[in-house]
């Protein structure tokens, strides 16, 4: 790396970067003093001299109140997933049912 001060300059602003996007179980406290520096390496990256880096810069800024709610608020949808898991393991074992009606009702005994 120290042959390559680019690369190296590159790499240790992804790990900043992976660092702050990485927090989670944030208060709002701590979510409003994480913001700006957030903004400021979004601002780095826009001003990059590599398109690459520019972009990730515009998608990141364009996703900037999303990334900060996963800071505050941490969930995911494990629970839809296991319910579309088994919707379609009903579907697979009842390939061929005609009736509809069978169908919703095994969805329900199943996934509530």
């Amino acid at each position: 790396m120290q042959q390559q001060p680019v690369i190296a300059a590159i790499y240790y602003f992804k790990q900043r970067l992976h660092r702050l996007l990485m927090r989670k179980h944030r208060t709002a406290k701590q979510c409003t003093r994480l913001i700006p520096l957030f903004l400021k390496l979004i601002a780095s990256l826009k001003e990059s001299p590599f398109q690459s880096l520019k972009t990730l810069g515009k998608t990141l800024y364009q996703w900037r109140e999303e990334v900060v709610r996963m800071w505050r608020f941490t969930k995911n949808n494990g629970i839809t997933e296991g319910f579309h898991r088994k919707m379609k393991l009903i579907q697979r074992r009842a390939y061929g049912f005609r009736n509809f009606e069978n169908y919703r009702l095994r969805v329900k005994v199943l996934c509530s």
